[in-house]
This record gives structure tokens, C-alpha cells and sequence, in this order.
């Protein structure tokens, strides 16, 4: 199968690079294939021939998009829509990654495809705009939810406590819980997907569910960071976008294809910065 990914420098982007040999990939980063650009995306389909194209690229700035909606917007639905429509011409499938953030985190379980999403920040509705566009412009889409995806290269949020680690104490919202997901953990998962001609919504995320505070707290030990981590609210972190405070993911679609608990991922990740 040949596969064309777009957004190749991001986090998923570089782990989905290691999809089995079988694959014939073509990683284009950006400066080579700038989605929101439809006649840059038809030219590309014509000059690689992909049998399936993968969208990892995104706006994923929260805050940033609640001043930047045009940004976050051109990014998050007008590539998708420009994807979408390319390879339908095309008669090829596409793959596109959303966001937990669709949902508003009012649930007391886990988020299955079937929920209704709701989004609270201009993220989480050009997110959800970028999935209405695949499904209006191309039948044979698979959608893929994900949460709090990490991993040791990029901007992410244990990238981002690591950096904390010589303050005196580190104090992290311990009252908005996900599902933290370790980007290898998803491209392996979308590597399943894809095989199966399945096409819809799934939702793939480290299982479980876990806080903010909590994730820091695992991560620090992983490491032998001693610094102490205080528990806080989000009160008391006000930021310009809202965040869900609850936004665990689970799937009804494909049981068959699940990531590994998010504490595993945390561990390789842990143990890859080690090496």
C-alpha cells in the first residue's frame, strides 16, 4: 500500500514513519505539502499515486486558536476539506486525526464514538468542522479521535513538565482527566486500522484515564525527578481556551484494535529519554 502522510514533522507524523516495511510511504512536512493549499493537494496525489492519504498535520495550539480562529480554522477544516475532496476525486480513502477536545467533558464515563460531541473552544470546533468536512466529501474516511498525545520529540505536555524539573515545586491541574497517548502507541494503531477498510469514527487513546497532576506525578517517578508536584484547579490556572475537564476516550467501534494502557506508554516514553 502506498501512503502519503501529511504534517510528516509533527508527533504522529515521525511515528507514523515506522509502519512496516511493506508500506511504501511518502512523509511530506509542510514546507512540501501545505493542505489548506487544494491545488498543492491535488498535484500531490498525482505525482505520488497514494492508494490511502493520512492527515497528522493540525493547529494545535488551544490557546492560541481562541485569538487566531481564521488560523485554527485553515488549518483544522480547510485541509481536511481540501484532502477530503482530493482523494475522492481520486477514488482513495482518507485518514484524519481529531481531538478529544470535540467533546465538553460534562460526562461521568468515558466518551465512545457515539457520543455527541460539543466543543467548548474554537480548537475543539475547527477540529470538529475538519471531521464534518471528511465526511461530506469523502465516503470512504476514517476518522480518528485521539487525546493528549505525546511524545519525546515535539510540544506536548510532558515535554513541557520536564522543563519544570529544576523549579522548587511544580503545580499542575489535577481537575481535567484523559487519556494520555504515546504517539507510537497510535500509529501502530492506525497502521491496524487502515488494513481493515473499516472506514467511520474510531477512537484510539491510551486506555485509561488519568489528571494532569496524576501524569506528572507518574512521570517524575519514571524518571527520579524529586521535585515536589502540587495539585491545583483549573480556577486557579486560568487560561484563554477552555479545556473539557473530563475527556477520557473509549471505543464501541473496533474492540480489536486497542492501545496499550496509558501508563505503558508513559514508561517507553520514559525509557526512550533514558537512551
Amino acid at each position: 500500500m502506498r501512503i502519503l502522510i501529511a504534517g510528516a514533522r509533527g508527533q504522529l507524523g515521525r511515528s507514523l514513519q515506522t509502519f512496516p516495511g511493506s508500506q511504501e510511504l511518502t512523509p511530506l512536512e509542510r514546507d512540501r505539502l501545505d493542505i489548506t493549499d487544494l491545488k498543492a493537494v491535488r498535484e500531490a496525489i498525482a505525482a505520488y499515486h497514494p492508494d490511502l492519504v493520512i492527515n497528522a498535520a493540525a493547529y494545535n495550539n488551544v490557546d492560541g486558536a481562541e485569538s487566531d480562529a481564521d488560523g485554527a480554522y485553515r488549518l483544522n477544516a480547510r485541509g481536511p476539506r481540501n484532502l477530503a475532496a482530493a482523494t475522492a476525486e481520486s477514488g482513495i480513502p482518507v485518514l484524519h486525526v481529531s481531538s478529544d477536545y470535540v467533546f465538553d467533558g460534562t460526562s461521568n464515563v468515558p466518551y465512545h464514538e457515539y457520543h455527541r460531541p460539543n466543543p467548548i473552544s474554537v480548537y475543539g470546533c475547527s477540529k470538529l468542522a475538519g471531521e464534518a468536512e471528511v465526511r461530506a466529501l469523502n465516503e470512504r474516511h476514517y476518522i480518528v479521535r485521539t487525546a493528549w498525545l505525546y511524545h519525546e520529540i515535539g510540544e506536548n505536555f510532558p515535554n513541557r513538565m520536564l522543563k519544570q524539573r529544576e523549579r522548587p515545586q511544580v503545580r499542575v491541574v489535577s481537575d481535567q482527566s484523559g487519556s494520555p497517548t504515546y504517539a507510537p502507541h497510535l500509529a501502530k494503531a492506525i497502521g491496524r486500522l487502515v488494513t481493515t477498510g473499516a472506514y467511520g469514527t474510531y477512537h484510539f487513546a491510551g486506555c485509561g484515564g488519568t489528571s494532569f497532576y496524576e501524569l506528572t506525578v507518574a512521570l517524575y517517578r519514571h524518571l527520579g525527578i524529586e521535585v515536589p508536584v502540587i495539585p491545583v484547579t483549573t480556577a486557579e490556572f486560568p487560561r484563554p481556551a477552555a479545556r473539557p475537564p473530563y475527556s477520557v476516550l473509549a471505543t464501541l467501534q473496533e474492540p480489536q484494535i486497542l492501545l496499550p494502557p496509558w501508563e505503558e506508554g508513559l514508561a517507553e516514553y520514559a525509557s526512550a529519554l533514558k537512551k
